[in-house]
């Protein structure tokens, strides 16, 4: 098997991180860092509780979903604010069953670091995330860092309360797509286990066949 990596490093340039020194090996026989992390850095996966009030937290997701097969939609290379449709999903509408993981590849993630990377994403369109709820998808990973519009708050929040409310967890700020070769892979994306969490950041990885 072959292993990709899909996380973004987590470092003192992302925004909402602060990595500080805690200890250190010349003077106090030991490194140790301190961490501040906003809860939906980097690659991370969002909670229920992100967007709704009574929503299930970080403690209480299911760990069979977040591993396990999933499909690679290619969509690369998306274009800058481009909506994602059902009919974008035309080459496996046909295989996706209740419990399927989808992963949106468009190399969005090639703009990290860009004002565009957040400001002009590509996005789950409503009818999208509706068809994903009414199709039991179980998980949707994207390379941006939301799934819907950061500008558009009316958009945001009904995008995401569509797929939690229809238990889709939402994986987010995803990376090198690219480097998978296969249609299917299997998808694991393990977040802290923090009690009433709303996100965490993950380390996520696609498990390949060769």
């Amino acid at each position: 098997m072959r292993i990709i990596d899909l996380t973004v490093s987590i470092n003192n340039a992302m925004p909402g991180v602060e990595i500080t020194s805690a200890r250190r090996l010349e003077t106090d026989g030991w490194n140790a860092t301190t961490l501040s992390l906003y809860s939906h850095c980097g690659t991370h996966m969002d909670a229920p509780r992100h967007f709704l009030p009574e929503g299930r937290t970080l403690d209480q997701q299911a760990l069979d979903v977040v591993i396990g097969p999933a499909f690679v939609v290619n969509l690369a290379p998306a274009q800058p604010n481009q909506l994602i449709t059902v009919d974008d999903l035309k080459s496996i509408a046909d295989q996706v069953r209740p419990g399927s993981r989808l992963l949106f590849r468009t190399d969005w993630y090639k703009r990290y670091g860009t004002p565009e990377y957040r400001s002009e994403l590509p996005r789950i369109s409503v009818p999208l995330a509706q068809w994903l709820v009414e199709s039991k998808v179980a998980l949707i990973g994207v390379e941006p860092p939301s799934v819907a519009d950061v500008n558009n708050m009316q958009e945001l929040t009904e995008v995401h309360q569509t797929l939690f409310r229809g238990n889709v967890v939402i994986v987010e700020g995803l990376a090198f797509l690219d480097e998978i070769m296969k249609p299917t892979v299997q998808f694991i994306a393990l977040p802290m286990k923090i009690s009433g969490g709303d996100g965490s950041p993950v380390r996520a990885i696609a498990i390949e066949e060769v």
